[in-house]
């Protein structure tokens, strides 16, 4: 049986636009049974182009556009993402035929995942995979949300698995808190209570989303985000307001399973807050203060409502994603748990903003090996499911499902239910040139590429074209 060792480009770009998240990773496992083995072996946040940016962020805005927009806008997310993969690749010396394949979640578009009567749960994630493929010659997989939504589920958070496989420990509580545009938090329990077999997973509602609205407003556009809280630390909170919100939100009071986005909570939804908040007289900082508790106060309550013992039993908190930047929120959550360690994600040794890339590179690989996930046990279905993804072949595709193929001899594949990190990332450490000693790469004359981890390519190699979009 030949072992798997697959090196894996995971992308990611969230709701505000504000970077292309890429990282590397290496996955070996010797056989199906064995723990898993991975490394991300490197990390990098390149600028979106402003040439799709500004349309984007107005379409998810106004959420008002035309099919002829959208289908553009699809192609050229897909054209963003693969010159990102391009320019990632030559910048650290990573030949791209050695790139087994990427994992991309794309530009969540819309996701609604709780459908009133007469809806349907659907999920659009923009970001052409078959355009990445062409223009990176790299097998591709997207849209990982509508493969959780097709066997039940609903499409988010996704990334559960992943927390539950590097936070699991065998004595401590553990609670995986990110605050991106929205909150979702993963409770994982000691090994001892069940661990991934009983960790859940939701979102708890707004994270960033409503504040960084709110320092757009007040700054006329010229700041995106409260860096380091320092709008919402000069300001005074406005206790009924947050109160109100919470206590009347229909979200902040269902109970999990539940997802949610900017169909929720939007800038209308935002602005509404900041009107209420400036007809009481707040200032700018009062009201950044204000909503910069809706979130914090949020979290501590989805604690006190779904983790046991009122989250008297959390050990650790790790904290990921933008908004663990923020002091307001990190030292609320922090007073309201004062047994708990609060710290960030990074001392597991996969960095905070490298999480998701590194979980859809993840996720991209199993698709490709037909081989279920993890399912928190909240959900409502824990059936597997072993596609989850659409995959757009790349020039060493027949290549890459040989070593898929060979690895569990064509046989099933058991979930992975254990993981270790061969070496942990730091954002500080020195950049790579090129692969990794122990992944050799040789040359030949047929392009393609081999197995166990030796990629070869010749005159006829899988470089693809240029990929470069001009505005």
């Amino acid at each position: 049986m030949a072992p798997l060792d697959l090196l894996v480009l995971g992308m990611n770009s969230g709701t505000a636009m504000d970077g292309i998240d890429i990282g590397l990773c290496r996955f070996k496992q010797e056989a199906p049974e064995s723990p898993m083995e991975m490394e991300l072996i490197q990390y990098d946040e390149l600028e979106v182009p402003q040439w799709i940016k500004k349309p984007m962020l107005r379409m998810l805005r106004e959420t008002s556009t035309t099919p002829a927009e959208m289908s553009q806008i699809n192609v050229q997310l897909g054209q963003m993402f693969a010159d990102a993969a391009n320019e990632f690749c030559q910048k650290y010396n990573v030949p791209r035929e050695a790139v087994d394949l990427i994992g991309s979640h794309g530009q969540t578009i819309w996701l609604l995942s709780m459908p009133k009567e007469g809806e349907t749960k659907s999920a659009l994630c923009m970001g052409e995979g078959t355009v990445m493929s062409a223009m990176t010659g790299i097998t591709t997989v997207t849209d990982f949300r509508m493969a959780e939504q097709a066997v039940g589920r609903q499409g988010a958070p996704l990334v559960g698995f992943y927390d539950g496989l590097l936070l699991r420990h065998p004595t401590k509580y553990i609670a995986c808190q990110n605050i991106g545009g929205i909150a979702n938090v993963c409770f994982i329990p000691s090994d001892a209570d069940g661990s991934i077999d009983t960790m859940t997973d939701f979102d708890c509602g707004p994270g960033n989303i409503f504040i960084d609205a709110a320092v757009r407003y007040f700054t006329n556009g010229e700041r995106e985000y409260d860096k380091d809280g320092e709008m919402g630390k000069r300001g005074t909170v406005c206790q009924e307001i947050v109160d109100n919100f919470l206590h009347n939100h229909p979200y902040c009071t269902h109970d999990p399973p539940k997802t949610t986005g900017r169909e929720v909570f939007g800038d209308g939804d935002a602005q509404a807050i900041i009107d209420d908040c400036l007809a009481r007289g707040l200032s700018p900082d009062d009201t950044v203060a204000t909503i910069t508790r809706i979130t914090a106060q949020n979290i501590v309550e989805h604690y006190h409502r779904y983790a046991p013992d009122r989250g008297a039993v959390i050990d650790e908190i790790h904290m990921c994603g933008g908004g663990s930047l923020n002091p307001n929120v990190t030292e609320y959550i922090q007073s309201a748990f004062p047994r708990a360690r609060v710290l960030s994600l990074d001392e597991s040794g996969i960095p905070s903003a490298a999480k998701e890339a590194v979980t859809f590179a993840m996720q991209g690989m199993e698709a490709i090996l037909g081989r279920a996930l993890i399912v928190p046990c909240n959900a409502e279905t824990t059936e597997g499911n072993t596609i989850s993804g659409k995959i757009a072949p790349g020039k060493s595709w027949r290549t890459l499902i040989g070593k898929a193929y060979a690895f569990g001899e064509g046989k099933p594949l058991p979930r992975v239910r254990e993981m270790f990190l061969t070496r942990k990332y730091f954002m500080n450490q020195k950049p790579i040139n090129g692969l990794p000693t122990d992944f050799s790469f040789e040359k030949s004359v047929n392009g393609t590429n081999g197995v166990n981890g030796h990629a070869t390519n010749g005159v006829n190699g899988a470089n693809g074209v240029n990929g470069h979009h001009q505005a």
